[in-house]
């Protein structure tokens, strides 16, 4: 399908919600990152047991909630392969949305974020609807429009187990009145095949990730030697423009950092992307020093004004106060 989406506005995108001031993927971290002046809320899409879309950062739950301390749910812990990785733990496909919702949000890195941990076991894991709920009633209340910026994760292990995250997406959306490709949607992933899937089956905006490092897992499996690196050329993103309208993209991608944590000069990805008619979304602004750049340590404002002057379209923030400056 065609789609001509444009947006000549640079967007805040509460990643995760305000997840720099309450614990990620919470509808109090939404409402608070729609508060503090966020365009969109970002939730991370995972899928339960009984097929319900739910917000969390990874399908494995133990660093996100306090399930390893329910003793009822002891015997679900286990180690499977996501992604081609072991991973032990508790996974949402594991538990249906009635038991999830008895679990309670805590604070994923409470080193770096100790003053969050004071709402660790007060929210819930929140739906996708209920998030779509939330941005449609603050939209109404507040007289601008609160778009959402879901992200499909491990589709392709959640396909695997007959748990497809596309299909309930798109039809959730349309059953919410997003539609067309001007609605206040973005569908992001990691993953390529999925997105170009989806290109075929609707006219929302959809939006290609790029890491810094690593490839696909779609393309691991199905032995695509292209890496991120590889489709964040010239002629890899001419690739990307004919299934999505926007890509984003790790801040090292557009301003490498050297071996001490001193940026570099940027590369040409934006007037790359541009060129393509692609919009430029970057990933993730955080104000804690452990994940600044050397050059703007202390000074967060600084490393937004720079990226900001080089033309993207957009920043994921997990203080969209600051971003908003």
């Amino acid at each position: 399908m065609t789609k001509n989406f444009t947006n000549t506005t640079l967007i805040i995108i509460g990643h995760r919600g305000a997840s720099g001031y309450r614990p990620e993927h919470t509808l109090a971290a939404y409402e608070l990152a729609i508060a503090l002046g966020s365009d969109y809320i970002e939730p991370d899409l995972v899928c339960t047991k009984d097929g319900v879309l739910i917000a969390r950062h990874e399908n494995e739950i133990s660093a996100t909630t306090d399930v390893a301390s329910n003793a009822k749910f002891a015997n679900r812990k286990t180690t499977k392969i996501i992604d081609g990785e072991s991973k032990t733990g508790w996974f949402t496909e594991d538990f249906t949305l009635t038991e999830l919702k008895t679990l309670r949000a805590k604070e994923r890195i409470p080193e770096l974020r100790p003053q969050n941990t004071a709402y660790d076991g007060l929210f819930e894991i929140p739906t996708l609807q209920e998030i779509i709920d939330l941005a449609q009633q603050k939209s109404a209340e507040i007289g601008r429009t609160i778009g959402i910026y879901p992200e499909t994760k491990h589709p392709t292990y959640f396909k695997s187990i007959e748990l497809s995250l596309e299909e309930p997406l798109l039809s959730t959306l349309v059953a919410n009145g997003y539609q067309g490709a001007n609605a206040p949607v973005f569908i992001q992933s990691f993953e390529v095949s999925n997105l170009q899937d989806l290109s075929t089956k609707t006219d929302l905006p959809l939006v290609q990730l790029l890491n810094s490092s690593g490839k696909p897992y779609d393309f691991v499996v199905s032995g695509d030697a292209r890496t991120y690196a590889d489709l964040a050329t010239a002629s890899g993103l001419k690739q990307i423009a004919k299934y999505a309208q926007a890509v984003g993209i790790h801040k090292n991608l557009l301003v490498p950092r050297d071996s001490k944590g001193k940026l570099l000069a940027p590369t040409s990805l934006v007037s790359d992307a541009h060129a393509n008619s692609l919009l430029v979304h970057v990933w993730t602004f955080r104000n804690e020093n452990f994940f600044l750049p050397l050059d703007f340590q202390g000074n967060p404002q600084g490393e937004y004004q720079l990226f900001f002057s080089l033309g993207i379209d957009g920043v994921f923030s997990d203080y969209p106060d600051t971003a908003a400056f």
